[in-house]
């Protein structure tokens, strides 16, 4: 018996976040144990190099269950290909009001408000330099809340400058729903005048610590055009890959189900189709310039072969672990082999 569908029951009688923090606490308890290779399924090897950095598999962990490093070996132990962490701000901040993370079970969704909270870039730098995980480590970075908007790029320049040297690539996060304000960062001059000086910095840091890629978040509450639009301002700013997306403000899927009127990021199951959309309009206009990293509903490895086709380099997921357990990594991983 799957060990996870086992315990699944207990974490999902406890609120969400409780849930969440519970089970990456025994995580790591069980990692230090040195008992997770007796519970976690074999992964299949399948390298793939993608901007310059070879990966173990195309599936990764999307930024959010770690947000400050604390569980960077534990994670690396459950078959993941690579894992970001993160979204981290200059300034330690505790993010909005509780509750904040809420479960759609029948519906194999999260809505989430979390807002960025987090310990804040110094803290996860140390987390990171004590993990023994070698592996690729993507770190996620964002703007403190009470930043304004039109300063925003210092924000992400403090976390770019601290985080170089520890990371295998770095995500800029300009497209979280429960930030205010930061999702116009997406758009026309916003995203140019943020994504001009951190690729001059990228290039400073490289000097001294080597080329590390910067991909963009986007999120998937955008028309065609306005996808357009972004791609085209990406490639102007030479930016090295792009991730889509994050969740949804939609609340198609979910209606009538309880805590669907709740406010935040919706992710799981009914993103799937939307992110999947998105992402095929992405690839169309980027013709193979810029590689991109597929996210949003993946709870099946089928669905990881669909972001594949619709033009994905890698995937990640979230949600669907959350609600499948390492068996989604290892299902994925054999589901995308196998169309190569």
């Amino acid at each position: 018996m799957n060990w996870y569908n086992a315990i699944r029951p207990l974490l999902f009688s406890m609120n969400a976040e409780t849930a969440h923090e519970f089970s990456l606490d025994m995580l790591g308890v069980i990692e230090r144990l040195k008992l997770l290779p007796h519970l976690v399924p074999n992964v299949a090897d399948y390298p793939v190099t993608v901007a310059g950095i070879e990966f173990p598999n195309p599936v990764g962990l999307a930024a959010g269950l770690d947000k400050n490093g604390d569980y960077i070996d534990a994670l690396a132990s459950l078959g993941f290909g690579f894992i970001e962490i993160g979204t981290i701000t200059p300034r330690p901040q505790p993010g909005n009001p509780k509750p904040r993370m809420f479960r759609i079970p029948e519906r194999q969704a999260i809505i989430n408000r979390m807002g960025f909270n987090n310990r804040g870039v110094d803290y996860l730098v140390d987390r990171v330099k004590a993990a023994r995980y070698r592996g690729v480590l993507g770190i996620n970075i964002g703007k403190n809340f009470d930043t304004p908007v039109e300063s925003a790029v210092t924000d992400y320049l403090i976390c770019l400058e601290k985080v170089y040297q520890y990371a295998t690539y770095i995500t800029v996060n300009i497209s979280s729903p429960n930030t205010p304000g930061l999702r116009t960062l997406q758009y026309g001059d916003s995203l140019r005048e943020l994504l001009q000086p951190l690729k001059q910095r990228q290039l400073e840091l490289a000097e001294s610590w080597g080329y590390k890629p910067i991909f963009v978040k986007i999120a998937p509450d955008m028309n065609e055009e306005e996808i357009g639009m972004v791609a085209q301002t990406l490639l102007e700013c030479e930016m090295d890959g792009v991730i889509a997306t994050n969740t949804t403000l939609d609340r198609e899927g979910v209606q009538g189900c309880e805590h669907a009127g709740e406010q935040g990021g919706l992710s799981g199951a009914p993103v799937e189709d939307k992110a999947t959309e998105v992402l095929e309009t992405l690839c169309k206009v980027l013709d193979g310039r810029m590689p991109v990293i597929g996210v949003g509903g993946i709870t099946t490895g089928a669905g990881a072969v669909e972001k594949k086709k619709a033009g994905a380099d890698l995937v990640q997921v979230y949600s669907g672990f959350i609600y499948r357990g390492p068996e989604l990594v290892r299902e994925a991983v054999d589901a995308l082999s196998s169309v190569r």
